[in-house]
């Protein structure tokens, strides 16, 4: 018997794995951590890749910054699911939940910009980014040198 591996939205019960996954990754210095805290404060913002059985595999977080722009952030996938489409998918239902919201303007701030070159994101200077989207950045233990790159990329609002 197979088992199915899906993207869905979170749940209470993933708060936990989500944890160990993004504290796993930050150890890799392939993302910045997240504490309990936020996590249970933003649950509504994760998508997870899950398999049957309850399994989290991967997560992504759309977060609103402001009306019109939102942040795609703690993309997250377990080591042997990566190379298989699933980040991108991930990435795709945070960007279809920013379309869905009336949300067009989308960034991130990442290491892995190849990656989100593909998905048509391009590099922007921080400095185009309003200050609303700094105010996580004064609990980072990178601030104020901070080397994540930003990208940014403008949706059609019939994209999906």
């Amino acid at each position: 018997m197979t088992t199915s591996v899906y993207v869905r939205k979170a749940r209470i019960q993933d708060v936990r794995p989500i944890h160990a996954l993004l504290m796993d990754c930050s150890k890799q210095g392939l993302l910045l951590p997240r504490s309990f805290s936020q996590l249970y404060s933003h649950l509504r913002d994760f998508f997870v890749l899950a398999q049957d059985g309850g399994g989290v595999l991967g997560c992504c977080a759309l977060s609103i910054t402001w009306e019109d722009l939102a942040e795609v952030r703690s993309l997250a996938i377990v080591s042997e699911m990566r190379s298989r489409g699933w980040g991108r998918r991930l990435v795709e239902a945070c960007l279809s939940e920013a379309v869905t919201l009336g949300i067009f303007r989308v960034f991130t701030l990442t290491y892995q910009t190849h990656f989100f070159e593909h998905l048509g994101f391009e590099v922007v200077s921080k400095d185009n980014l309003p200050q609303k989207v700094w105010a996580d950045c004064l609990h980072c233990p990178k601030f104020p040198d901070c080397d994540e790159i930003a990208m940014s990329i403008t949706l059609r609002p019939d994209c999906s």
